[in-house]
């Protein structure tokens, strides 16, 4: 055996790791408590008015994206300073009563390497298929692994509640403005038409055309009835008959009534009704879209305060965070077994390249 392992020294090198690696894990490797706890991410269910806000403002974070946010910052460089001041991670992980191995190097070690530490410590992962979070807080005493994951899941809420709100009261703030605005727009829009149907004395030029469209049209009919009672009675009497001449004065005074309502309607110089009406529908329509521009801002408001409200994340914890009873980690069989097959698997391999070594050079 002796000559075995003098001919072979990797052999004995391998014998010797397996008996230290066997003594860490068994012997001085530190105990090691994990505290688990399971949970998700929960909206207020409050009916939304049919304005698709998501339109004017952008739409919101989705459930599945509300939960990579909130994995993110529980693995934060900010989550872990918190923790830190609070509960003293690094006087913790960095304690002497920690193997060489498992503990942090020191409590001043800077804060990238504090946050890689910290990152080997604590796991959050996303269950996509459940929509759950799974925390994992490894710590070397039972209490300080409950302690950092009970203020994982406090902190937690806490943010994503700050966030949220953060970004609908900058969207109300912003709406509000809006709302201000436009409403001054629709109250000044209706001051200028009031103001121009009282210059003008008309409540609605356009109706008025239409009534004068309607005289019009009637004196015409009445005056065709004329000129033609005029030819009728011109084929038997003469053009000097009392008769004849009442009619003709009947029908000059219809023509001249019909071009003066036709010239207040229409004329290339003055207050032509034409030119109020289209006046008065310019102003009308101005009126109309600052209405409606300012009802849709209070519609958008409405809804963005309702959204405010959804934004509140509550976390639901489906597995509160437990008191670990005995330590689950290090595996210490399954780490020694791990590393025998291993070292045994290379070990073999360099035996086989000595021999094939020595029968080429033989």
């Amino acid at each position: 055996m002796k000559l075995f392992l003098r001919q072979h020294p990797y052999w004995l090198l391998y014998i010797v790791s397996v008996v230290l690696v066997s003594g860490y894990w068994a012997v001085w490797a530190t105990d090691r408590y994990v505290s688990e706890s399971n949970i998700v991410l929960e909206s207020p269910q409050i009916s939304m008015p049919d304005l698709n806000f998501s339109s004017l403002l952008g739409g919101g974070s989705g459930g599945n994206n509300d939960m990579l946010l909130l994995r993110d910052y529980l693995l934060s460089v900010d989550m872990l300073r918190k923790i830190d001041q609070e509960l003293g991670f690094r006087s913790h992980y960095a304690s002497n009563d920690v193997d060489f191995f498992s503990r942090l190097s020191s409590v001043n070690v800077p804060l990238e390497e504090l946050h890689e530490y910290y990152l080997s410590r604590i796991s959050v992962e996303l269950d996509e298929y459940a929509q759950v979070l799974r925390i994992k807080v490894e710590a070397f005493t039972p209490e300080v692994a409950l302690d950092i994951s009970s203020m994982l899941l406090r902190e937690g809420e806490t943010h994503m509640n700050t966030m949220g709100q953060r970004l609908a009261a900058e969207q109300v703030r912003f709406l509000e403005l809006q709302v201000s605005e436009l409403s001054d727009n629709f109250q000044n829009t209706r001051k200028d038409l009031i103001n121009y149907q009282n210059l003008n004395g008309l409540i609605s030029p356009t109706g008025t055309v239409e009534s004068l469209s309607a005289v019009v049209a009637e004196l015409e009919s009445s005056l065709a009835t004329l000129q033609a009672k005029q030819t009728m009675m011109a084929s038997y009497q003469s053009s000097t008959s009392p008769a004849v001449i009442r009619v003709a004065s009947e029908i000059s005074a219809l023509r001249q009534q019909i071009a003066k309502e036709r010239a207040r309607m229409a004329q290339q110089s003055g207050n032509a009704l034409n030119t109020l009406s289209a006046e008065y529908q310019t102003l009308e329509l101005k009126v109309l879209f600052a209405q409606e521009s300012y009802s849709g801002a209070l519609a958008a408001l409405q809804s963005t305060r309702i959204e405010s409200a959804r934004k509140l994340k509550q976390i639901s914890v489906l597995q509160s965070p437990t008191l670990p009873e005995y330590p689950v980690k290090p595996k210490r069989l399954y780490n020694i077994i791990v590393f025998v097959v291993i070292g045994l698997f290379i070990t073999l391999i360099m035996h086989m390249l000595v021999l094939i070594v020595r029968d080429h050079r033989d």
